[in-house]
Order: C-alpha cells, then structure tokens, then sequence
C-alpha cells in the first residue's frame, strides 16, 4: 500500500520536525500558486472609533490525528489573508493575537507562490505574526465599554482546532463581543474556535445558522494524503450538538451572516468572505 501511495503521490510528506504536511496530490488538488483576491475596491472607509479587528490565532503547529500521527497545521493563509486584505483596503486596522503570545503559525505549504498581493501582506504582517499580542492579557484589560473594536476575527486552517475551542480567555472575548454587539467573524475550520463561547449559562450560537468546513470532506482527506490521519475530533458535530444549523454540505464558497456572526465554508469562500465580512463592518460604521 506504502509503494501505491508514494506511486499516485498521496503519501504524506514527512516534516523535519517529525511531522506530516499534505501529499504531492493533495497539494495539487487544493492549493494554488494564485487566489481570486478581487483587488478590495471600496467606495467608503471604515468610520467612527470602531476601526479595529482582533485577529485571533492558533500558536500551535501539531494536530495529533486518531492514530497518532502529527499533521503540520497551523493558519491557513488563504483563509486569514485575504479577509484581512478586503478589511485593510476599506480602513480597518488588525492586531494578531494568540493565547499567550507565542507567534502565529502558518500552514506554509498553503501559501499562493505567485500571489502578489498574499505575498505583500505576509512580509507586511510578519512582525505582527512573529511577536503577537496575548489573548490572556487582552482578556484580563481590553474587554471595555468603549473598545475600539468593530470585530473578532477567527481565521481557518486546521490549527483554529488547537488552543482555542476550549480556551477560557477566548471564550470571555467572544462572549464580550457579543454583549456588546460587535462582529464574529470566522471562515473553514475557524468556527470551531466558537465552541470557546459556551459556559454554565450555555452557548451563546445555539440557533445560529453557519457554513463551516464540514466533517464529511475532513473524514475523506485522508485517501489522498491531506492529513496522515483521521481527525481526532469532529468539529461540525459538536456545533450541531450545541444547536448549530450548518447550511452547506460542500467545502465550497458558501459565505453566511447571521446577526452579528459571519462564517465562510472553505478556502474557496475566502474572497467572497472577505468582503462580506467588510462590507457588514462598513455597514454598520
């Protein structure tokens, strides 16, 4: 089977730090050297005191699949960078947090080679993604009355499942922003990052509809190599189990707003999620 693998090149390629990163195949099935990054032209510009989004990232690498095996995670930058792309065009400003302070980690062998503008933004960001702010510290004294912010933001990637469904500073964050009316944003497996919000008084999604990167495609990536392994946890599952609606069954373009919460289904979603996402914000500038 090991041969047929490395023949048809779904055998996952090891990583210098002992873990796996998507087949050759895989690679060539979903990601591109380009994105449809439609160039963020807005007629307006982010208004008022509420200019800014939290951006709200993984600080962990490794997801251990059911069987044991390390798959290479982390941010999808596809996913996180062109949303931030359509939120700076129109006058927002993003601060990068993770939830001690430990740097962003980017899911490299997703990034768009060519992609001129991807590139750009990564170079510009690369202080802010090495060196981010703590989600602990801004839990402990940013949660005010008079924040600045317009929005939470929760990009994609696999890692969105790693430190942060269960983390409580982030689960404080998310329910302050909710109390006070701020925006969610959270696109692919970024929702899962939602789970966070739920505490002894419940969850405060329960009813909501999203598009989400589904179980179903997760469970199937293993046969040509994505992961090296089987998820060791559903997040679909558990959101529907809190009275989530997911409305999509594809990993496909699917965007949804649903009050204050926008959600976005898979990478393919990522530019039209950007600017739904931008246009809500500006709306409501």
């Amino acid at each position: 089977m090991g041969i047929l693998r490395k023949l048809f090149g779904t055998e996952p390629i090891a990583t210098e730090d002992g873990a796996f990163s998507p087949s050759k195949l895989a690679l060539k099935m979903a990601t591109s050297d380009t994105t449809d990054y439609d160039g963020g032209a807005y007629t307006s510009s982010a208004q008022g005191e509420k200019r800014r989004v939290l951006m709200v990232c993984t600080e962990e690498r490794h997801m251990t699949m059911a069987n044991g095996k390390k798959f290479s995670t982390g941010n999808h930058p596809v996913e996180m960078g062109l949303p931030m792309l359509h939120l700076l065009a129109a006058g927002f400003e993003i601060d990068v947090v993770t939830p001690t302070g430990g740097s962003a980690k980017i899911e490299q062998w997703a990034m768009p080679a060519k992609d001129a503008a991807v590139l750009k933004l990564f170079a510009d960001f690369e202080e802010a993604l090495n060196n981010p702010g703590s989600l602990s510290e801004f839990a402990k004294t940013s949660l005010t009355d008079n924040s600045p912010y317009a929005a939470v933001y929760l990009p994609g990637g696999h890692g969105a499942m790693l430190g942060l469904p269960g983390n409580h500073d982030l689960g404080k964050v998310l329910r302050w922003a909710h109390d006070k009316d701020l925006y969610t944003l959270a696109i692919c497996h970024g929702p899962a990052a939602l789970l966070a919000a739920k505490d002894d008084n419940g969850f405060i999604y329960d009813g909501y509809e999203m598009s989400v990167f589904p179980d179903a495609v997760d469970k199937q990536t293993p046969m040509i190599g994505y992961m090296p392994g089987h998820m060791p946890w559903k997040f679909g599952e558990k959101l529907t189990e809190l009275g989530v609606k997911i409305i999509n069954k594809k990993a496909d373009a699917t965007c949804h707003k649903d009050r204050r919460l926008v959600t976005g289904a898979s990478p393919q979603a990522a530019n039209d999620f950007g600017r739904l996402a931008t246009t809500t914000l500006l709306d409501a500038s």
